[in-house]
């Protein structure tokens, strides 16, 4: 199966990398789309900045989709992270995953995205309204808990 890992500062088109993922397929049954947006934690926030290591980035995210590949009979994933600075309301983070059936879908785009959260190598820090730079954001305990479900 085919995937998509692409790390990158430019915003994305949802609709496009669905059509990208669907052309000339007639196998694909569901797709569960999820687009992670940037909030604005009750106004105090103006960005939020991401930064990664290039190349180890990508490895790691190529290392979960090759597990989600193994777990579920997925017949395409795309997983696109954004990284710099980016403002409330913007897209963070994309993941599409491509199953005959709904079940392998919406299970695979939830690990990636517990993965992504707990453990993909991407530092935030908030930029604040009041002009101050937050410390760099510690993962939350929920998320920790949500990972837990795949072991």
């Amino acid at each position: 199966m085919a995937h998509t890992i692409r790390i990158q500062a430019e915003p994305f088109d949802v609709a496009a990398e669905t059509a990208n993922l669907t052309a000339e397929r007639a196998d694909i049954g569901a797709i569960v789309a999820f687009t992670g947006l940037c909030r604005d934690e009750g106004g105090r926030l103006v960005a939020l900045e991401l930064e990664h290591y290039p190349g180890m980035a990508e490895a790691e995210i190529d290392r979960i989709t090759e597990q989600a590949e193994k777990r579920w009979p997925l017949l395409g994933l795309t997983v696109i992270h954004r990284f710099g600075r980016i403002s409330p309301g913007e897209e963070i983070v994309l993941v599409l995953a491509a199953s005959a059936h709904r079940t392998a879908a919406f299970e695979a785009a939830s690990f990636m995205m517990d993965y992504l959260k707990t453990q993909a190598p991407f530092w935030k820090r908030e930029h604040l309204k009041d002009g101050t730079v937050g410390a760099w954001v510690e993962a939350k305990e929920a998320d920790d808990r949500a990972m837990e479900r795949w072991a």
